[in-house]
């Protein structure tokens, strides 16, 4: 969980999650407990890059979502690691693949017709069940208003459009020391 034994035991103290005592004391966390309070909190049990990534790109400019596409496939491709990744054009849409392909990184416009960004932001962050996927917002608006809005929703992170590939690489986690270790795997 990427956390230190003294916060896990203060957790366990405090009744968050569930341990069992040996004779001598000590606590002993059951897998599935730990799952339940990861999944509750929005805690990713993975390493930063999984060996399998799973990314959907939200945005109702087509162009840009292929070309996305195209992107994130070359960087697959020339680092080693297993991509998917697919593309929803609007809220509504982005709702429905989510549970379907269950992503672990969202790349998401914030001014889209019907349900925008924040909106889709905002309902991922809510629900236990997705409360963990990693949202990196994008937007060629890129205020500090909506920049603080959609960080303030749960988004990691708020990228100007047009993207920036290194930018992009280091909001997704796959600077180049990461996409080297993995070519090496």
């Amino acid at each position: 969980m990427r956390v230190s034994p003294v916060t896990i035991r203060q957790w366990s103290q405090k009744g968050m999650l569930e341990a069992e005592f040996t004779p001598g004391g000590h606590r002993r966390f059951m897998i599935h407990e730990i799952e339940r309070f990861a999944l509750e909190h929005g805690i990713s049990l993975h390493g930063d890059t999984p060996s399998e990534l799973r990314i959907l790109v939200v945005d109702d400019d087509d162009r840009l979502a292929s070309y996305m596409v195209e992107l994130l496939t070359m960087i697959a491709d020339e680092s080693g690691i297993d991509l998917q990744v697919e593309t929803a054009d609007d809220g509504f849409d982005a709702g429905a693949k989510v549970f379907r392909f269950r992503p672990h990184i969202i790349l998401l416009d914030l001014m889209m017709p019907g349900m925008d960004g924040f909106e889709v932001c905002k309902g991922l962050k809510a629900d236990p069940m997705t409360r963990s996927i990693r949202i990196i917002a994008m937007t060629g608006f890129a205020s500090d208003e909506n920049v603080e809005r959609i960080v303030n929703a749960g988004a990691e992170a708020c990228l100007k459009k047009p993207i920036d590939q290194e930018v992009l690489l280091e909001a997704l986690h796959l600077n180049k020391k990461q996409t080297a270790r993995a070519s090496q795997r």
